[in-house]
């Protein structure tokens, strides 16, 4: 892999800037060896569901909330969707991964209250996870006074996992929020990188039986990224936050578009699924033909010719100036500089 390739997000030190989006895929052995032998900068494994963190916590002799028993009572509808069984079997996993990857192994954990979560977080440390991706949900809009209230009540669950571990922390956020460049700024205390943004099912509604249905498909190859523009906005307003494209990205010039408009590194899922991890290669060579185009002999000369929009000149220097003291804090060759 060419070193010009190499680039930091939050505290990890990645060969690429292609990370394998959490999924099933990376559930087998043979096939990360394949993301790996393919250019991949690191893996994130499928996720670990609220409903399994709970019941690996009651297992274990917590306490659980009278919200957390109620999750726990109605685990059995989902179930049936669980890539991995339990927490102890998605630990083993963790290890297994990390002990036989050269890259980084990102652990997944999806829910909406985090009760549970700095236990957990900390045990997947333990078992090897080189940083965690914790995908926030908030619950109905009922149980809440305001916006404001959504918010810090996720910020708050995130900045008490991230209290419980070393390793990095990303948030994957979905786009439902007044104003993501803000919320940026406020997890700069509590997550290492966010991750725009995760993709839910598509709630519809059966006309033959009047009842709600879930819907989840993976992209196709003609889609588009559908991040660009809030990429940008976050962005521009808080360079500091580390940032990874996720939804779309399919081809060598959606992963140079995002890196372009902010991102660190991009997220690849459905791409592999249409494509097999081969597409990654492809990708990667595609961004090496670009760079070498445009003389751009590392990510950070790429990431200084972000063409960003910019109200006056003073607001493009200290952006710079932001940036590259962003890029020299994640970069360990420059300690002691």
């Amino acid at each position: 892999m060419p070193s010009r390739l190499n680039t930091q997000f939050g505290g990890l030190s990645l060969r690429s800037p292609v990370i394998v989006g959490a999924s099933p895929l990376s559930m087998n052995e043979r096939t990360r060896m394949e993301m790996q032998e393919a250019g991949a900068g690191a893996i994130v494994l499928p996720s670990l569901f609220e409903e399994q963190v709970i019941d690996w916590s009651w297992n274990h002799g917590r306490q659980l909330t009278p919200k957390e028993r109620m999750i726990l009572g109605q685990s059995d509808r989902t179930k049936h969707h669980w890539v991995c069984p339990d927490g102890d079997s998605y630990l083993a996993l963790v290890n297994r991964a990390s002990s036989l990857q050269d890259i980084p192994i990102i652990a997944s954990l999806n829910g909406y209250t985090a009760g549970g979560w700095m236990d957990f977080a900390g045990e997947l440390e333990e078992a090897g996870a080189s940083a965690i991706e914790l995908n926030v949900h908030h619950s109905g809009a009922r149980e809440y006074g305001s916006s404001a209230e959504i918010e810090m009540s996720i910020l708050d669950s995130i900045r008490d996992v991230n209290s419980a571990i070393t390793v990095p922390l990303f948030v994957k956020l979905s786009s439902n929020f007044t104003s993501l460049p803000h919320i940026a700024r406020q997890l700069l205390s509590g997550a290492q990188g966010m991750v725009l943004h995760g993709r839910a099912p598509k709630v519809d509604i059966c006309l033959d039986t009047l009842r709600l249905a879930s819907r989840w498909r993976i992209t196709s190859a003609d889609e588009g990224v559908d991040s660009l523009d809030t990429l940008m906005q976050v962005h521009s307003c808080c360079p500091a936050m580390p940032l990874a494209a996720c939804g779309g990205v399919g081809n060598a010039d959606h992963l140079i578009k995002v890196l372009l408009a902010g991102a660190d590194v991009a997220m690849v899922t459905s791409a592999i699924y249409r494509e097999s991890a081969s597409v990654i290669q492809t990708m990667l060579h595609g961004l090496v033909s670009f760079m070498e185009k445009h003389d751009m002999q590392s990510m950070q000369d790429l990431k200084t010719q972000r063409p960003l929009e910019f109200s006056s000149d003073e607001e493009r220097t200290a952006y710079i100036a932001a940036l590259t003291a962003h890029l020299r804090e994640n970069d360990p060759s420059s300690a002691g500089t």
